[in-house]
């Protein structure tokens, strides 16, 4: 018995008051922000019923997070960081407002939906790195592994409870809902984050312009373990995330309409899934010494895993319902070992750096880690187009797995980094 309560999610990091507000407001938002997710895509496969345009969504949203996540790291450097998540919450709930009025009024305008998308996604640029580059001032060093597990826990739980709803819901209320209640959640966190303390940067220098962004990059550059982990998330998302597929999957492969259904919303889950079962169980994460390794290690169970849902996909005309089910439980293995990488990433990242620079690594982070699957949605949609959408799925695994072991193998400083852990922990 003690060794399986070892296994599950350490949630010391909860007795900290700050921390457990801002967890539990998570729980709520989370599932309306899900819902936006779900709603975005399967709107604009219903008004254009393209792939292309639904990865056209990637595009619009990358933009805007490398642009505002990058300066956006920057002014969390700069100003207290309580203000910047208040203004950037309060963004968030203006935006999420514009979704629910285009839909109601019905306007069906693919290139209203798609600025609105650009600018959710210019106010989350600023507010998660910010979000992030908190906990450190909130929690002791020793604790973050298990809060980056709780935190991707609640996010995950919430991508899977979100997709179903929305999936459920979409063909019975329609889009307008489903925006309103992700508008209403938000005002959990934006009382969450008003009851923060005060949050000044420590020893700050300069302004949040240009030239602080290019000094947390020449920080970066001379950290060549971190650098290789933000590559390889990179690879991780661009070649191995086909979540823009899923709307044409679930209409050509399994027959359902095109504005989506149970499949779609199947599909949609099957990742976070994985991540929530993985967080669930992400006790050992603390007892992991060798951080470096666990991630190549994480990254290419991750290839594997979405390289043969790919296949499953393209063996659904042949047994529909097996395959749907080895495709979901394809992303859901995917989904636990990226939960277990991106949560050691995410340790090693703050623990390397200063918190003065902590804000603009975190803006970088942000791009990397949101911004690869917005360009995988663009790339997955249009090799689609002449692929197919299995195998681009198929072939976008086999990929991750190659230039993983091609990148990280010969770095001998990130494949042997190691790390000491707590005794709580051993």
């Amino acid at each position: 018995m003690a060794g399986f309560k070892g296994m599950l999610a350490d949630t010391t990091p909860l007795r900290t008051p700050a921390f457990r507000r801002l967890w539990v407001a998570n729980i709520i938002t989370v599932i309306g922000a899900q819902l936006t997710v779900v709603a975005v895509p399967a709107q604009l496969y219903a008004i254009t019923g393209s792939s292309a345009y639904v990865g056209l969504a990637g595009l619009f949203g990358l933009v805007p997070l490398i642009v505002f996540g990058l300066w956006g790291g920057a002014l969390a450097d700069h100003f207290d960081r309580r203000v910047l998540l208040i203004v950037t919450t309060l963004g968030l709930i203006v935006t999420s407002g514009c979704f629910w009025a285009q839909a109601a009024a019905g306007l069906d305008n693919v290139w209203v939906l798609l600025g609105v998308f650009s600018l959710q996604q210019a106010c989350f640029a600023v507010n998660q790195p910010t979000r992030t580059a908190v906990l450190p001032r909130l929690l002791p060093e020793e604790q973050l592994p298990a809060a980056n597990a709780l935190n991707m826990t609640v996010m995950t739980a919430g991508a899977i409870a979100g997709p179903l709803v929305g999936g459920a819901l979409i063909p019975v209320v329609g889009f307008s809902w489903l925006y309103l209640i992700d508008t209403l959640t938000l005002l959990a966190t934006l009382s969450a984050v008003i009851r923060l303390p005060r949050l000044p940067v420590e020893g700050r220098t300069g302004s949040p312009g240009l030239r602080s962004i290019v000094d947390g990059l020449k920080y970066l550059r001379w950290h060549v373990v971190v650098l290789v982990g933000l590559g390889l998330d990179l690879v991780a998302m661009i070649f191995g995330m086909p979540r823009a597929l899923f709307p044409e999957m679930s209409h050509v492969w399994f027959g359902e309409p095109v504005e989506g259904g149970l499949v779609y919303a199947l599909l949609f889950i099957g990742i976070p899934l994985g991540a929530l079962l993985g967080g669930v169980f992400s006790g050992w994460y603390s007892r992991v010494r060798r951080q470096g390794l666990a991630v190549i290690v994480c990254i290419v169970i991750w290839g594997v895993a979405i390289a043969a849902f790919g296949l499953a996909i393209s063996l659904a005309p042949l047994w529909r319902t097996p395959m749907l089910v080895v495709a979901i439980a394809m992303l859901a293995l995917g989904g636990g070992a990226d939960m277990a990488s991106a949560a050691f990433r995410q340790t090693m990242l703050l623990a390397a750096v200063d918190d003065t620079v902590r804000g603009r690594v975190q803006g970088v982070f942000l791009v990397v880690v949101v911004g690869g699957p917005r360009l995988a949605d663009v790339l997955h949609g249009l090799a689609a187009e002449w692929l197919g959408a299995p195998l681009t799925a198929a072939l976008g695994g086999v990929l991750v797995v190659v230039i993983t072991l091609a990148v990280a193998g010969p770095v001998t400083a990130f494949r042997r980094y190691t790390v000491e852990v707590a005794e709580t922990a051993r």
